[in-house]
């Protein structure tokens, strides 16, 4: 995986957790984005310990910085 696809995976990952559900867990976004055949369980895992220590999550929840990320994906996706 190049930095190009794990910047396009970071920011899909991002904007899957900023619009989930109230009930749904970062191992069910996880789990969703495996699904879709975007990544393996093992790059998902990856991609989430990263997001984690570049500090866009905390304790399950986007942090400020995580959200604005998310934000500007969802701009981008849109356009």
């Amino acid at each position: 995986m190049n930095n190009d696809d794990k910047t396009l995976l970071k920011q899909v990952t991002l904007l899957g957790i900023l619009n989930r559900k109230p009930d749904e867990s970062l191992d069910d976004i996880m789990h969703m984005l495996v699904h879709t055949g975007m990544y393996t369980l093992k790059e998902a895992k990856k991609i989430f310990k990263e997001l984690k220590s570049e500090k866009y999550l905390h304790e399950g929840h986007l942090t400020l910085k995580g959200m604005t990320e998310a934000k500007a994906a969802e701009a981008m996706f849109k356009q």
